[in-house]
């Protein structure tokens, strides 16, 4: 196996402006986010609620919208597949 030098890293200031731009887009959104559950009525207690008392309702939303979290997070785009035959089993012919 060849050996090399380790690779050198440059950093430009474009790329600290960039960084700097984004971290406050995310601290945006995350104000937001924050003051949209806060702002609800009852959106803290009825999750602490749901969370104590094992109740569904508010387990199954917040669990969809952690989906839909993690999935813009990492780039994830689901796409449903229709159910019809020609899907299912491709173009068959005799």
């Amino acid at each position: 196996m060849l050996r090399r030098k380790p690779t050198r890293l440059e950093l430009k200031i474009d790329d600290t402006e960039e960084f700097e731009s984004v971290k406050k887009e995310l601290e945006a959104r995350k104000r937001q986010r924050e003051e949209a559950e806060s702002g609800g009525v009852g959106g803290a207690s009825v999750i602490s609620v749901d969370i104590i008392g094992g109740g569904a309702s508010g387990s199954s939303s917040t669990a969809a919208g952690r989906a839909e979290l993690i999935n813009e997070r990492i780039g994830y785009k689901p796409h449903p597949k229709p159910a019809t035959l020609p899907t299912l089993f491709g173009s068959l012919q005799f």
